[in-house]
């Protein structure tokens, strides 16, 4: 007899793990497809510590701090909490006991249907998928890349962003920033970050200006983590291809298009999901309300903007955006269908840019090509 599960979550990364887990959590029928389920998570996941939904396990944290610090070029110390995941522990309390794991290629999916490469099929009421985006299927758009090493500190603060030039940027050049956070171990990890471009900075670039900028022959001549994801995947994710699976996670819209974050999102979303299911409601349509469609459309906007600022415009705006009140910066990094506080975080930055930045960046927000 062929089981008809309540949800079948396609991929088994952050965003598939924490949605199956919940859905356990609310007594669901769970099956999961992935071809390699119990694969260990290596990615350096960063989260702000209020976006931790009230049912996470702080186990899975590694590092944390009260506060962030950010260059531009002013030092700043600011009041976000901010989270390093332990990648292994953070999977395994994102636990899948009570699921059905069927550790397959899945070739086709469709809302209701998951068939995998070996010709075995898994249909539930809902089908999710979280397989996560992957650079190489969206070259064309913006992407965000990096380049990190880890090293020995004894460091605990969180350096979100330091855009001071380094010593071997050419002036004028494509800029990028200085990302480094403790890992709780007496490590950090050393990371120079291009936020976004199209193209980005190439990752070989990013690793050369990574030991300029540290100076420490200690991060070698390899690299210990490499970056490249789209920013952009669907610029409406709400609009659902017929008879096609709910998407979640990055692929399903979930990611900040400005900034790259997408864990945080998809933790606090996955409750939103489920309770949708256990009501009997859409939850697709549970995921996309109107005012997340709108929060989304602004954001895709800021990312247009950064986008065509050349490199010191781009300091100028982030020396903007960290002069506003830190709830409005919260409210544009964070809140899936915050709507007005995206809006209202957007308007305190244009109001400290330079007179000569504010006309252009009107232009360059109405001229959106994503």
């Amino acid at each position: 007899m062929t089981t008809i599960y309540d949800l079948a979550v396609v991929g088994a990364g952050p965003a598939g793990r924490s949605l199956a887990h919940r859905a356990l959590a609310a007594g669901l029928r769970v099956a999961v497809v992935d071809p390699e389920p119990d694969a260990a998570w290596s990615a350096t996941y960063g989260v702000y510590t209020a976006d931790l939904p009230d049912w996470f396990d702080d186990g899975a944290v590694a590092a944390r701090a009260g506060s962030i610090t950010v260059f531009t070029p002013t030092e700043r110390v600011i009041s976000h909490g901010y989270a390093i995941m332990n990648a292994p522990a953070f999977q395994r309390t994102l636990g899948l006991d009570g699921a059905d794991v069927h550790a397959c290629l899945a070739v086709a999916v469709t809302a209701t249907t998951v068939t995998c490469s070996d010709g075995r099929q898994v249909q539930a009421g809902h089908v999710v998928d979280a397989r996560g985006t992957r650079a190489g299927d969206h070259r064309r758009g913006p992407r965000q890349t990096a380049a990190g090493a880890f090293e020995p500190s004894d460091e605990v603060s969180m350096v979100l962003m330091d855009w001071r030039r380094t010593s071997n940027a050419s002036p004028g050049g494509a800029r990028s920033f200085s990302y480094r956070v403790a890992l709780g171990d007496g490590r950090r990890l050393v990371e120079e970050t291009c936020l976004a471009g199209a193209p980005p900075i190439d990752v070989d670039e990013l690793a050369e200006r990574n030991r300029a900028r540290t100076g420490r022959t200690s991060l070698g001549e390899g690299l210990d983590e490499v970056v490249d994801f789209p920013l952009l995947v669907d610029s409406t994710p709400w609009r659902r291809v017929d008879d096609g699976p709910v998407m979640f996670g990055a692929a399903g819209g979930l990611m900040n298009p400005a900034t790259g974050y997408s864990v945080g999102q998809s933790l606090q979303a996955a409750d939103v999901l489920v309770g949708a299911i256990v009501a009997g409601h859409d939850p697709h349509e549970a995921l996309w309300p109107q005012r997340a469609r709108l929060a989304y459309r602004l954001r895709v906007r800021g990312l247009a903007v950064l986008l065509s600022l050349d490199s010191d415009e781009v300091v100028t705006f982030f020396d903007a955006f960290f002069r506003i009140h830190p709830s409005l910066q919260r409210r544009y990094l964070s809140g899936h269908g915050d709507a007005c506080g995206v809006l209202r975080a957007m308007a305190a930055v244009f109001a400290r840019l330079p007179i000569r930045l504010r006309a252009r960046v009107v232009v360059l927000a109405s001229r959106s090509a994503w």
